[in-house]
C-alpha cells in the first residue's frame, strides 16, 4: 500500500514537467514586424530588425516566415538605447564599450490577435572599443534578444 502511495505521489507529481524537448509551446514559425523606435537613435531599428530576423534565421529554431503564414508575430518597440564606457585600460583609454537597448516585446498570435505574452526586456552587450565596432554590439544585444525571445516561447522553463 505504501509503495502504490508513494507511485501515485511521484506520478502526480511530475505532471508539471514535460518530455516534450519544444517545452510548452507549438509555435514553429514566426514573423517578425519592423520595430518601433521611440529613441533618438533614428534609422537604428531597421537595421536591429535586420539583427534580429538573421538571429532568428541562424538559429533555425523558429522558421521567419511572412506573418499571413505565422504561427505568431513578434512585435517589438525600442523604449531606450544607451552606449557608455564599460572598462578602461591602464592609460584611461576605453577598451570596451556597454550597448544598452530596452524593449517592450509582444508574441501576438495572429489567428485569433491575443497575445501569447507581453514582457519588457532590458539586454546588454560589450564589445571591444579597438576591434569591434557599435554595430557589433547592437548585434550581439540583438541576438541576446533572440535567444530571450526564443526561450520565453519554447521552453517550458
Amino acid at each position: 500500500m505504501i509503495s502504490l502511495l508513494a507511485l501515485v505521489v511521484l506520478i502526480g507529481g511530475c505532471g508539471i514537467y514535460t518530455l516534450n524537448p519544444k517545452g510548452k509551446s507549438d509555435i514553429k514559425s514566426i514573423a517578425i514586424q519592423p520595430f518601433e523606435n521611440k529613441t533618438s537613435q533614428y534609422g537604428f531599428t531597421d537595421r536591429l530588425t535586420e539583427i534580429v530576423t538573421d538571429a532568428f534565421i541562424k538559429n533555425g529554431e523558429l522558421k521567419v516566415v511572412p506573418e499571413a503564414s505565422a504561427d505568431a508575430v513578434l512585435v517589438a518597440t525600442l523604449m531606450s538605447y544607451d552606449r557608455s564606457p564599460f572598462r578602461f585600460d591602464q592609460g584611461d583609454k576605453v577598451a570596451e564599450y556597454k550597448v544598452r537597448l530596452e524593449f517592450e516585446v509582444t508574441l501576438n498570435n495572429p489567428r485569433d490577435q491575443s497575445e501569447f505574452w507581453k514582457d519588457r526586456m532590458t539586454l546588454e552587450a560589450t564589445y571591444n572599443a579597438d576591434t569591434q565596432t557599435e554595430e557589433d554590439g547592437q548585434r550581439s544585444a540583438g541576438q541576446r534578444l533572440v535567444e530571450a525571445v526564443l526561450n520565453k516561447t519554447t521552453k517550458s522553463w
